[in-house]
């Protein structure tokens, strides 16, 4: 399995065990459900499921057929950390958001964090995706 792949997976499965955490504390009583659900589905679908998939897919999809390369995959490296560092900046503003601090800036960063690691992930994809 590609160090690439175990990443992802890893960083799955923590986000899954810290989104179920969230949802366990949204029980609370108080504003702690309206301040942690958006956190908790961050968590749960970008953090878990998405990165789950991006893993999944970088060891399913067949790699280049030229013997012996092991091209660096800089951009599928670059979709894990530009994706993970978008969900800590949501982690961090979308609960500071719900109590009334202006984190707009800090939402937009997340946004575009994660809308690139979403296309470098598909340029890291996309050679693999051949017919036949």
């Amino acid at each position: 399995m590609p160090d690439l792949t175990r990443w992802f997976i890893r960083t799955a499965l923590v986000c899954l065990l810290v989104s179920l955490i969230a949802g366990v504390l949204q029980l609370i009583p108080g504003r702690w459900g309206a301040v942690l659900w958006p956190t908790y589905v961050h968590l749960l679908v970008l953090g878990w499921l998405t990165q789950l998939i991006f893993g999944v897919a970088y060891w399913l999809f067949p790699r280049s057929s030229v013997a012996g390369s092991h091209p660096r995959d800089r951009p599928g490296w670059a979709s894990y950390w530009l994706l993970n560092a978008g969900l800590l900046l949501r982690v961090i503003g979308e609960p500071a958001r719900a109590l009334g601090a202006r984190m707009d800036w800090l939402l937009f960063a997340a946004a575009f964090l994660q809308l690139t690691a979403g296309w470098a992930f598909v340029v890291n994809i996309w050679p693999r995706v051949k017919g036949r």
